[in-house]
């Protein structure tokens, strides 16, 4: 199947009009990147999707939908991630992360980036907590454990350490078999609501000129599909709670946001929380399962509070199943759920070798973003308040679905910063990739500039992006 297969078939599941699809042009092929999987290919359909459903709002505006063209090339290495602030990359890994061989032939992955992760690894190694513990250290602890219990105990003790499994271990787990035909992406209609018209014909140019959008995720997924939306025009309100931590890809993911902070675990920020729910029309969550529900910012409550919205949640493995409530991140989830022993076993290697991007990210955010524009359309003509559902694991087993290459790791790994250009941003010098979308002859971009948490009050401002547009 080729990429316009492969996206008419997510168009058609989200019940969009096929007509729409003869306005999409798709250049390139597979291999781009080092991989035996089609991680071109799902960077271009996945994006593409939601470009072209930005395209379709805008027709609402404009009378026409706009031709839109994504490369794959370009779209694969936009999902690299890669950019540099004041001249520096920053590290990507905290340096005990990463794959670690186990006891019985096992392998066990650590993600710990935030403190308080690694210091609850260590912890439950019994080694000395902070950031002098070498690798080798852990290392030589890991090899006392069977990788399994090692996971389990993990999780229970709220980390996030996945064991190294293969496709069909996976397959065979509980939670991979909660998800054997689960689509990539979950539309389903929660509540009742009249329709609500699409971007006022006042609103601005960009296809989703006045569409307000509030997001609260956090890492790279849910950013990722902040960023596209407002990519293409969205007025996008990233929140942040001041008592979490942030990584360094926030200055890169905060392109065309406003940035606010917000604490719901007082009454002023629910009451703040509210009044920004009247005027928004998607809510995006990317939070730890159950999170926001805790907070009373369920889907179902976020309904009530704002009929006709679009409520788009994302989770690492899905919302059913034994692992529903288990934190995880894009290398957790291909360690997980068999990438990384099937990419190993196509490159000829003895030790598990990951993807060259975090592609279940970056498709995952797309697809967050395709899934809330999806919803929006069938709300504006169907009514109702909608709830869209993606998880890495979902996006995981689309991208198996996709098909293997043949030869696939031939390809080099071009220099990232040689592609790069410059942004405006709050956080110091910013180059970074351009957004790969063109609609006809224009280049979508970014109105605002990456800025920190903080920067704006959490209050849509009078002056929208849509009305610079």
């Amino acid at each position: 199947m080729s990429s316009a297969d492969h996206l008419s078939a997510l168009w058609r599941d989200a019940g969009l009009p096929e007509e729409t699809l003869g306005h999409l042009v798709l250049p390139g092929t597979e291999p781009v990147l080092p991989s035996s999987f089609k991680v071109g290919t799902a960077a271009q359909v996945s994006l593409a999707a939601a470009a072209l459903a930005a395209a379709q709002a805008g027709s609402k505006r404009t009378g026409r939908i706009a031709r839109v063209t994504v490369p794959m090339r370009e779209a694969a290495l936009e999902s690299c991630g890669w950019f540099s602030l004041n001249g520096t990359t920053p590290q990507a890994w905290d340096p005990i992360a990463g794959l670690y061989p186990c006891a019985n032939g096992g392998w066990v992955r650590l993600h710990t980036n935030f403190a308080h992760h690694r210091d609850g690894v260590l912890r439950l190694l019994e080694l000395p907590q902070g950031p002098d513990t070498r690798r080798e250290q852990v290392a030589q602890a890991l090899l006392g454990w069977d990788a399994v219990a090692f996971e389990e105990a993990a999780s229970q003790a709220g980390l996030v350490v996945a064991a190294l499994r293969s496709f069909a271990q996976w397959d065979a787990h509980p939670q991979g078999q909660a998800l054997a035909g689960m689509p990539p992406v979950l539309i389903e209609r929660i509540g009742d609501a009249p329709p609500i018209a699409l971007s006022p014909a006042n609103a601005g140019t960009a296809c989703l000129a006045g569409e307000r959008v509030i997001e609260f995720t956090r890492i790279l997924a849910g950013p990722v599909a902040g960023r596209t939306l407002a990519a293409y025009g969205a007025d996008v309100m990233l929140l942040n709670a001041p008592h979490l931590p942030n990584i360094a890809a926030i200055a890169d993911t905060s392109r065309g946001k406003l940035s606010a902070q917000i604490d719901l675990r007082t009454n002023d920020g629910v009451q703040k929380l509210h009044a920004l729910l009247r005027e928004a029309r998607i809510f995006m969550q990317g939070y730890r399962p159950g999170g926001l529900e805790a907070l009373g910012f369920g889907p179902q409550e976020v309904a009530r509070l704002a009929p006709g919205i679009v409520y788009v949640s994302l989770s690492a493995y899905g919302h059913t199943g034994p692992w529903s409530q288990r934190r995880g991140f894009d290398s957790l989830v291909q360690t997980a759920t068999g990438f990384n022993l099937a990419e190993a076993q196509a490159a000829g290697s003895a030790q598990p070798q990951a993807l060259p991007m975090q592609i279940l990210d970056y498709a995952s955010g797309y697809l967050m973003a395709f899934g809330a524009l999806a919803a929006r359309w069938r709300q504006s003509h169907e009514g109702g308040s909608w709830l869209v559902r993606v998880s890495l694991a979902a996006t995981g087993r689309w991208l198996r679905g996709l098909g293997r290459v043949e030869q696939g790791f031939e390809p080099r790994r071009p220099d990232l910063s040689m592609l790069a250009v410059p942004y405006a941003s709050g956080f110091g010098a910013l180059r970074a990739l351009p957004h790969p979308v063109r609609f006809d002859d224009a280049p979508a971009t970014w109105a605002r500039p990456s800025m920190p948490p903080g920067s704006h009050a959490p209050a849509w401002p009078a002056v929208t992006q849509s009305d610079r547009a």
